[in-house]
């Protein structure tokens, strides 16, 4: 079919499109009504319906693939690598649920995972999907008090952990995060069962609360778990997202609408079926971790790359490496790692056989067009955008290549995927812009299967953050965009993150990609300084692939004026040997804008490699390469 007459049909009729997605999973007992949606924007989808995750991602696949590869997990930092099939799946996911069932750990209970990319952590995801526990896994390495945060509001019956991540080669102990956070929490979990690395021989034990998970698997060997049949929207698990207000926002999944929607995904977007493999980059503490690195893949019985590491290590080659040996079809990264390559020799992207890969998917971030053209010359592969959120669980923008592959336009993460009823709207009327004009991209509930039921425990804040920004009941992305003639959607940064230039509204991404097609750029982030008579102006932080600084400084001016006028030319360019991000590859632009400010930076827990905000501090004292 079409994509066109796809995703209209998605639009026209979704109760018999989805229907009809629904047939792509088991039901133990099937839905009794496809889209419950009395009571906007909430929506119930597949009421009725009971399913497993578990049983949907390993227990439908050992007769017919049993023997094949489910998961790869490679760590370059231990140089272990673990190749698990499906049965093998199926073997230690049950001992994980037989072990949590003897914490005390039984269906609606809360598991809060902290772990680095490492096949426990998916067991763990698993055996609770088994056994109707909602997992809440929180990235490794997370500050104390931010795991604290989370801990209070999931109010879990167990917290998981490992003993240590690493990252480039320096040990990231975990267990004294967890005790400081268990000891900030007002409502610490009664257990925590720690898998050991070996990597932290020293690790405390406190006693009564901790259990060993070696010992428990050992005594839990062979066992058997029944799955727990869980009715469609009953909560699979929580993703805690940034909020405006410090407290994290738990974003609650259901159980049937996102493995419909994934299994939908799978093939239609990423065009991966059973027996293929699929290599995410992203670590299993993020939404695509969740979707795309345990869930998507194994619901379609295809085989799952999970790494830990740096794109670097132990060469610039290794992500190509790992596709060559495995014979990935589809991979899934993020501009941020690409950005990384970037900086390396270019001769790495053409030293292994790629034949069998068709596909890198970039996302998480916008994609500058120097970057997609870059990585599409060096490894001669199509590259596909693809936009979401947290929130949305998959894909709201995107290239559909498993149905009907639309040519690429750089800059653009494509067209609306199944269900989503897309618009782009004038921020203070509410009215539809035209074609070419920017607006902020909204949503048309209901929300298609997959996205997020709620906010945990707060139905209110769920309203308030997603649906109250305008007169008419809509989803808010908090994303501007435009949308060209051709239906395709680029976006251009955050509604926050817009600079107000002496009345003139420039996007941050805008001046971004600008500034990036200057050939000695890197990577680019911009910002809106304060200024006493234009009330901000633009203020350029960049990172070099080679060259002068002040040659390329000044470049990035010149290339702004050229591209987007003279009343978007940066005040300042300041080049500085990283950028802030926190470790999911995320700009941290308000912490920049704080310190171009003078103010406090703010919350740091998340960032990747302090160093980086000491040379934006050093740059900021030497003053700027450009401007002033």
């Amino acid at each position: 079919m079409r994509y066109e007459a796809f995703h209209q049909r998605s639009i026209d009729d979704p109760e018999g499109f989805w229907a009809e997605q629904a047939r792509a999973i088991d039901w133990h007992t099937p839905p009794q009504k496809v889209l419950d949606y009395r009571d906007p924007p909430f929506r119930r989808w597949f009421s009725g319906g009971t399913t497993n995750l578990c049983h949907n991602a390993v227990d439908r696949h050992l007769d017919a693939r049993g023997e094949q590869l489910a998961l790869v997990a490679i760590s370059s930092e231990t140089g272990v690598t673990r190749e698990i099939s499906y049965r093998e799946l199926f073997d230690e996911v049950n001992v994980f649920a037989s072990v949590l069932k003897s914490l005390d750990v039984g269906r609606g209970d809360r598991v809060v995972i902290y772990m680095p990319n490492m096949a426990e952590a998916v067991f763990a995801m698993l055996a609770c999907a088994r056994i109707g526990a909602v997992h809440s896994v929180v990235f490794g390495g997370f500050a104390s008090h931010n795991l604290a945060l989370r801990i209070d509001d999931a109010r879990p019956k167990l917290l998981i952990c490992a003993d240590a991540g690493m990252r480039g080669g320096k040990v990231i102990a975990y267990k004294p995060l967890v005790d400081a956070a268990c000891t900030e929490a007002q409502h610490p979990p009664p257990h925590v069962l720690m898998v050991s690395r070996g990597l932290d021989p020293d690790a405390s034990r406190v006693e009564g609360r901790d259990v060993d998970y070696d010992a428990l698997r050992a005594a839990h060997a062979g066992a058997r778990v029944e799955v727990e049949w869980l009715e469609s929207n009953e909560p699979s698990y929580l993703l805690y997202t940034s909020g405006t207000t410090g407290k994290p926002k738990g974003v609650q999944r259901d159980v049937g609408g996102y493995a419909v929607a994934l299994a939908l995904s799978m093939w239609s977007i990423y065009d991966v079926r059973a027996g293929q493999v699929m290599f995410s980059t992203s670590d299993v503490g993020w939404a695509v971790g969740h979707s795309y690195n345990v869930y998507g893949p194994l619901i379609v019985g295809a085989t799952s790359i999970l790494y830990e590491g740096l794109p670097t290590n132990p060469d610039p080659g290794v992500w190509w490496s790992i596709c060559e040996k495995y014979g990935v079809r589809t991979m899934f990264s993020s501009p941020t790692g690409i950005r990384v390559l970037k900086k390396q020799d270019a001769a790495w992207l053409k030293k292994h056989d790629l034949s069998q890969l068709q596909w890198l998917f970039l996302a998480g971030e916008p994609l500058d067009e120097p970057t997609a053209h870059w990585i599409t010359d060096g490894i001669g592969k199509t590259i596909i955008d693809n936009y979401w959120q947290t929130e949305t669980g998959w894909p709201v923008l995107s290239l559909m290549p498993g149905l009907d592959m639309k040519p690429v336009k750089f800059g653009s993460p494509g067209l609306p995927a199944p269900g989503y009823r897309l618009r782009v709207i004038d921020d203070v009327s509410g009215a539809d812009v035209g074609a070419g004009e920017k607006g902020v991209l909204v949503i048309e509930p209901p929300l298609p299967p997959g996205c997020l039921t709620t906010v945990w425990g707060d139905d209110a804040r769920f309203m308030q953050s997603y649906f109250s920004h305008f007169k008419e009941l809509l989803y808010s992305s908090l994303d501007w965009a435009i949308r060209d003639e051709d239906g395709y959607t680029f976006i251009l940064g955050r509604t926050d993150d817009v600079i107000n230039v002496a009345g003139h509204r420039l996007g941050t991404r805008e001046i971004e990609e600008s500034c990036s097609t200057h050939p000695s750029v890197a990577e680019a982030a911009v910002i809106g300084v304060h200024d006493a008579l234009k009330g901000q102006v633009p203020v350029v932080f960049a990172t070099l692939r080679e060259g002068d600084a002040a040659a390329a400084a000044e470049g990035m001016r010149a290339r702004v004026v050229e591209q987007l006028g003279a009343v978007a030319r940066p005040a300042r360019v300041y080049v500085v040997g990283a950028l802030p991000k926190t470790r999911s590859g995320k700009l941290l632009r308000r912490s920049l804008q704080a310190l171009a400010e003078q103010r406090d930076p703010g919350d740091l827990s998340t960032l990747d490699d302090p160093g980086a905000l000491d040379e934006v501090r050093r740059a900021l004292e030497r003053g700027a390469d450009s401007g002033g």
